[in-house]
């Protein structure tokens, strides 16, 4: 725990304008950002009488050993600094909102020559129209089946588009009308995007125009006695009705607003958003958040608004928004939304009339949120920390294990062995520092390991070992490193520490854990310790846990530590300890599918997908290949004589196929009769 008077800046050193400020720690990691309108008020209140401070305040200054600001010439810009700073450095005290789910949206992507119209979540895409997000994926399938029949726009996949384009054939909805069929020429690229962007207008409200010109078409099939036709008009006006009534009138129809609600308590705040599109309410979505720092509802809207429109422009930024509370000040972070915009944007709270009633509802949402979040037990603030307080008196360490790391070994009858590691910080995943590890079953003293039974505990040996002297190797650059504990030090190297001074990013493997924790018993639990011995590491505690029986072992101890079954710790430890399982078997499983993929020539250095494949396509089959010659491998567009001498060669070093067989006869394919097989089941394939 750092004294904050050791660096706390000189009396006039702190310019009085305004800036944004970073605390750092010991290991130069960014902790926290913040932004003042003076520079010099807002850091001297970090540095008082600590007992004056909210708890978390002094939690953050207590742990950081330094800090450093940039002046800026307006609160605009800092605000803008401030929300860069934040997304780049990730700090652990800053107000950081997590999705309490990952929302769908309907998007249509007018990028492609052909928009589709689908359910998409995560990031948005440029050059795609989204709407929403809703809450449910099965409410989006829902309308844009209503909408279909009015405006049949392309829904299938890029597959199955090919696969109508090849054979001349559109799929089920283009013959039920559900679709224009594009794919087969029945509408043009220009006819369909169209209809694809009248789909966009209906969505973002403009409902009356296209409800009009129906009733009128309706009416004029009518009159000239197509009674059919009018039917079929009747029945598209019917199911866009259907679709509008799934998003009930709130506001006036030119209403574009987004409202914005929060729910807090002393340690967490739920915030809960309606997108307000014509009138209707087009999605909702929610966040929480733990509080790690002092911060009013102002506040917490503030960094609401950053994280909603950061990344926003145009029209994703409404031109109203209506929050509980208002920034302090806020003019800049109305300029800062009008220039995501492109215009003016109205930031207030709502006083009176129907945009008061709504927003009493989106604050019921945020309530309702907020509870359901504090029964997830394992984002719960106190359970987290009762589950480190645990771990901590178990294992009998110095504090609490803020980072953990934990490492688990998979493969599959000992091939393609593999290791993850799985870092843990306050009790929550961090999943940017998972690192995989292919095992090269390479040990200094590999004497020490006897039998075949032996090679986990060899493989966690060495995955210890490597990441940990990638730490000691960081060290060694700045100099901390100690020569007589862990060997000399490289004075030649360059500076930065764990922080890389180019891009202000940590370096990989640059922080070390106050606990590791193994997937295993007593031998991984000695293999990790003896890994760490040697590099000269006694500060970072180890720890296994058997799956048998839940069982916590510990370096040179023969009886394991048994915590109960209700325990918060033995819960935080078996959720680390399952998720390290979870990485490392996936990526075992993705090595194995591609060795199980890999053939001959993929092993031919400086030969790509696109020449491979046209090699196969000339030769029928891999053993024609095989025995062609080089004048004849030269044939082949793209292959040039030197290309051709390295195929020859590795497939010449290569074992052969074993020869195809018929399963219904026994009798052993010829080379003809081979080939026709593979190019049917290619067929039948493609």
């Amino acid at each position: 725990m750092a004294d904050p008077s050791s660096y706390r800046p000189k009396p006039g050193q702190i310019p009085d304008s305004p800036g944004v400020y970073k605390f750092r720690d010991e290991h130069r990691r960014v902790i926290y950002v913040g932004k003042a309108k003076s520079l010099r008020q807002r850091l001297s209140s970090y540095f008082q009488d600590l007992s004056g401070l909210h708890t978390r305040t002094r939690t953050m200054v207590t742990t950081a050993a330094s800090v450093e600001w940039t002046v800026v010439s307006t609160e605009v810009e800092a605000l803008q600094l401030e929300y860069s700073w934040i997304k780049e450095f990730d700090p652990r005290f800053n107000v950081k909102y997590r999705d309490d789910k990952s929302y769908p949206s309907l998007a249509v992507t007018l990028n492609e020559e052909f928009p589709r119209v689908q359910v998409m979540r995560g990031p948005k895409r440029k050059g795609v129209r989204y709407f929403g997000p809703y809450a449910h994926a099965w409410a989006i399938r829902e309308t844009v089946d209503l909408m279909l029949r009015v405006f049949p726009v392309r829904t299938c996949s890029a597959g199955v588009f090919k696969r109508s384009a090849q054979i001349g054939r559109p799929c089920l909805l283009g013959y039920i009308g559900k679709c224009s069929a594009p794919c087969v020429g029945r509408v043009t690229p220009e006819e369909h995007r169209e209809l694809a962007e009248e789909f966009c207008d209906f969505m973002a409200g403009r409902t009356g125009t296209y409800l009009r010109r129906l009733e009128q078409q309706m009416r004029d099939a009518a009159d000239t006695m197509e009674y059919e036709k009018a039917a079929r008009l009747r029945d598209d006006i019917e199911a866009l009705r259907r679709a509008m009534e799934k998003n009930a009138v709130v506001l006036a129809d030119a209403t574009d607003a987004d409202l914005i609600a929060v729910a807090e308590d002393e340690l967490e705040a739920a915030v809960q958003i309606f997108h307000v599109r014509g009138g209707r309410v087009r999605g909702q979505r929610g966040w929480v958040t733990d509080k790690v720092e002092a911060v009013s509802t102002a506040g917490l809207v503030e960094h609401a608004l950053q994280q909603l429109y950061g990344e926003e422009s145009g029209e994703g930024v409404p031109r109203e928004v209506l929050v509980p509370a208002l920034p302090d000040p806020v003019e800049p972070i109305a300029q800062w939304l009008a220039g995501h915009r492109g215009s003016n944007v109205s930031l207030r709270i709502p006083q009176r009339g129907d945009k008061k009633d709504l927003m009493a509802t989106v604050e019921r949402n945020a309530q309702q949120a907020l509870v359901l979040h504090k029964t997830k037990r394992a984002s719960d603030l106190t359970t987290r920390s009762r589950a480190l307080e645990e771990i901590t008196k178990a294992l009998e360490l110095d504090s609490a294990p803020l980072r953990i790391e934990c490492f688990d070994i998979s493969h599959l009858q000992g091939d393609d062995v593999v290791a993850s590691m799985v870092v843990f910080e306050d009790g929550l995943a961090r999943k940017s520092e998972y690192r995989r590890f292919q095992i090269k079953g390479r040990v200094g003293d590999a004497q020490i390991w006897h039998g075949a039974g032996q090679d986990d505990v060899r493989s966690m040996h060495e995955v210890i070992a490597r990441r940990f002297r990638r730490y000691v190797l960081e060290k060694q650059k700045t100099g901390e490193w100690d020569e007589e504990a862990g060997g000399e030090v490289d004075a030649d190297a360059p500076p930065g520490g764990p922080v890389d001074p180019e891009t202000g990013r940590p370096r990989r493997f640059a922080y070390p854990p106050q606990l590791v924790v193994v997937d295993g018993g007593q031998p991984q639990v000695a293999a990790a310790r003896r890994a760490l011995d040697e590099l000269g590491i006694d500060d970072v505690a180890v720890c296994g846990l058997a799956k048998r029986l839940e069982e916590v072992w510990l370096p040179n101890e023969d009886d394991p530590v048994v915590l109960p079954r209700s325990s918060e710790g033995l819960y935080l430890l078996q959720r680390i300890r399952d998720e390290a399982h979870r990485f490392a078997i996936t990526y075992q499983r993705s090595k194995r599918s591609k060795s199980m993929r890999a053939g001959p020539l993929d092993t031919v250095p400086g030969l790509g997908e696109s020449r491979r494949q046209a090699l196969l396509k000339h030769f029928g089959s891999l053993k024609r290949l095989r025995a062609a010659t080089i004048d004849q491998i030269c044939e082949v567009p793209g292959i040039g004589r030197k290309t051709a001498e390295t195929v020859a060669a590795a497939l010449a070093g290569a074992a052969p196929a074993a020869p195809a067989v018929n399963t219904a006869t026994g009798e052993i394919i010829e080379d003809e009769a081979a080939s026709a097989v593979s190019s049917s089941e290619r067929g039948r394939e493609g």
